[in-house]
């Protein structure tokens, strides 16, 4: 029996952790509203010029992957944000240096890690989202995988069942999964899920 009891700890530490850690994205999303929108718009502006997506590859927020899709070849690039080089490289691809400057900033202010375009088809006619993650704040834990909200911004209104859940524009009955994960409600265009994959 003694050699249960740190198992038996362990599980009670996780249990609290996992619960009173969690935060309710609706709220979260209320509350840093004009940030993620803002994050959004400005992505969404700087990617017509080039496609792009960003992501923090450190905890601090302070170092950024960088990846540029040409017609022919995909880039990395990996910088600090303080770099000279990283605004040489926003400017060689035609990158507006304030837009971008914003949305790294606001990214950190919000601790989004990661930023990407999606392409779908509804009714054979093909469709972008903006995609970003935020890490979900829980204790850290060994042999527990971290967990990320995941925002999707839609540029039209979706549907949605009295569960909130996404649905298949066609149908409005069958569930409609990005990356084969189910989508939450937070408002006519923004959902949302909890998974342990940022991208």
């Amino acid at each position: 029996m003694k050699n249960r009891y740190p198992y038996y700890i362990l599980f009670v530490v996780v249990c609290i952790a996992s619960s009173c850690t969690t935060v309710n994205i609706t709220k979260y999303y209320s509350k840093h509203k004009p940030v993620l929108d803002s994050i959004e718009q400005t992505y969404k502006t700087q990617y017509r010029k080039q496609k792009f997506s960003l992501l923090f590859t450190d905890n601090k927020y302070k170092h950024l992957s960088l990846e540029l899709l040409t017609d022919s070849i995909r880039y990395i690039y990996d910088f600090e944000i303080q770099e000279t080089r990283l605004n040489d490289t926003l400017e060689k691809y035609h990158l507006d240096l304030s837009s971008m400057k914003l949305l790294i900033g606001n990214m950190q202010s919000v601790h989004c890690k990661w930023i990407d375009n999606l392409d779908y088809y509804v009714d054979e006619k093909k469709n972008y989202l903006v995609y970003m993650s935020m890490r979900k704040k829980t204790l850290r834990l060994p042999f527990v995988e971290p967990k990320y909200y995941v925002l999707s911004y839609f540029s039209q209104p979706q549907y949605y069942d009295s569960e909130g859940r996404l649905l298949d524009h066609r149908s409005r009955k069958r569930l409609r999964k990005i990356n084969n994960e189910i989508f939450y409600r937070v408002n006519d265009k923004v959902c949302y899920t909890v998974s342990t994959l940022f991208r």
